[in-house]
């Protein structure tokens, strides 16, 4: 397999699974002060990040359209294009 056709495979898995999940969390550390006597502390806060549709939909698709195009080929039988 080329690593064209391999970039593509990975960008429509990459859309399938944003369909599949749609959002992805992770935990944030910060640091959080009080009032009064000095007392410096972490915290740890989760964050959510949601990922729309249309970026699935959009990754599948430009997925599926580098897998269906053409590739030139020159006389000698190899690709003409310089990646």
């Amino acid at each position: 397999m080329k690593v064209f056709k391999i970039a593509a495979v990975f960008i429509m898995i990459a859309g399938i699974l944003v369909l599949t999940y749609g959002s992805f969390s992770y935990t944030k550390k910060t640091h959080e002060a009080s009032l009064g006597p000095p007392h410096l502390f972490y915290v740890n806060e989760k964050q959510i990040v949601y990922i729309p549709v249309w970026v699935g939909i959009g990754a599948m698709s430009a997925g599926g359209g580098l897998l269906m195009y053409p590739r030139k080929k020159n006389k000698k039988g190899t690709d003409s294009r310089v990646i």
